[in-house]
């Protein structure tokens, strides 16, 4: 069994790039030109446009970032405002572009970066989305999870641990398509255990007081209630919070999304029964490696692909979806604090 790092990765497409040099008809003298490895990408730069920084649930994204620079030998920068302020956002995606860097990767969570994407790629800069996508934009990639997917583990992983039968309610953002996304998945996941019956959803507003709230009104409703789904970490913890308060604590199993550090906390605790994590370093990894094979290694697909106006490569690349629980939390908390070293 082969075991693939992130190192290796970057072997393999060297070794599979001369096996193909090596085999392959020759190919145009200007292809061969733009195919050859740089002498140097010290000075390269790679930039992570985002926002929210300060929530701990980036901290995987700026060492996942970090590290893809330091394996693939180029300048990796992370910038964008600590704080949920779009304009903040824009302005150090403006900031970013008159760099002129060798590519950019924007966390696309409000329409307000759409303009700057497209003036980026008109301006030669590709750009990958992450953790967000806007696919009507001229982005290159998205980079992140399948939302669907996320709610689909979740659910499956909830469902057997009901062992496929009780009573169900879903805390989440109606009207949010990356919500409405887990959310289906949770239900599809359901489909799969007759037993399973989902009686009641919930707005959380993203609010954690708003989650409790709302999940005490669900129990007060529905006293037979097996479990709650939250489709975020903010309905998960209310979830738990209101479990807690009722005395209900492992009778009434409740499942979050990502894996901070307090929610991994109330699982260790008994108070959360499992999470959905996002592949969350690893995403910052293959945004940049992307990037990096975009303006290194093309597939050549024509003579001259940029003339041509011919894309090589993925547009999408959907991250693993994983299940944590107290059988493997200790590995995730211990990640979370070598995020912020």
């Amino acid at each position: 069994m082969i075991r693939t790092t992130a190192r290796n990765v970057v072997s393999l497409l060297f070794i599979a790039g001369m096996l193909l040099t090596a085999c392959a008809p020759a190919a145009p003298a200007a292809t061969q030109a733009a195919a050859a490895a740089p002498a140097s990408t010290a000075n390269e730069e790679y930039i992570y446009v985002s926002s929210m920084g300060n929530l701990e649930f980036f901290n995987a994204h700026k060492y996942g970032w970090n590290w893809a620079g330091q394996v693939l030998g180029v300048k990796a920068t992370y910038v964008g405002p600590a704080e949920n302020d779009v304009p903040a956002q824009v302005a150090a995606f403006d900031q970013a572009i008159a760099k002129n860097p060798a590519g950019i990767c924007v966390f696309a969570y409000d329409p307000s970066v759409v303009p700057d994407i497209d003036k980026a790629t008109a301006a030669g800069i590709p750009v990958v989305t992450i953790l967000g996508d806007f696919p009507n934009s001229k982005r290159l990639a998205y980079v992140g999870s399948d939302q669907h997917l996320l709610g689909f583990v979740g659910g499956t992983h909830l469902a057997q641990s009901l062992n496929g039968t009780g009573k169900v309610a879903i805390l989440t953002l109606p009207g949010t398509t990356m919500f409405d996304d887990r959310e289906a998945g949770f239900r599809d996941a359901f489909k799969n255990f007759p037993g399973i019956q989902v009686v009641q959803v919930g707005d959380t507003k993203a609010d954690i007081a708003t989650a409790v709230s709302v999940a005490k009104d669900i129990l007060t409703r529905n006293p037979d209630l097996a479990a709650f789904v939250g489709t975020d970490s903010t309905a998960g913890m209310g979830a738990a919070t209101a479990v807690k308060e009722a005395g209900l604590s492992g009778k009434v199993k409740t499942v979050a999304m990502d894996r901070n550090s307090d929610v991994l906390q109330a699982i260790k605790n008994g108070d959360l029964t499992g999470t959905v994590a996002q592949d969350d370093a690893a995403m910052a990894f293959w945004a940049m490696l992307v990037l990096y094979e975009y303006k290194h290694n093309q597939a050549p697909l024509t003579v001259d692909n940029a003339k041509a106006g011919a894309q090589s490569g993925p547009n999408t690349v959907f991250t693993s979806a994983n299940y944590i629980d107290q059988s493997n939390l200790q590995y995730f908390l211990d990640a979370n604090s070598t995020y912020t070293k």
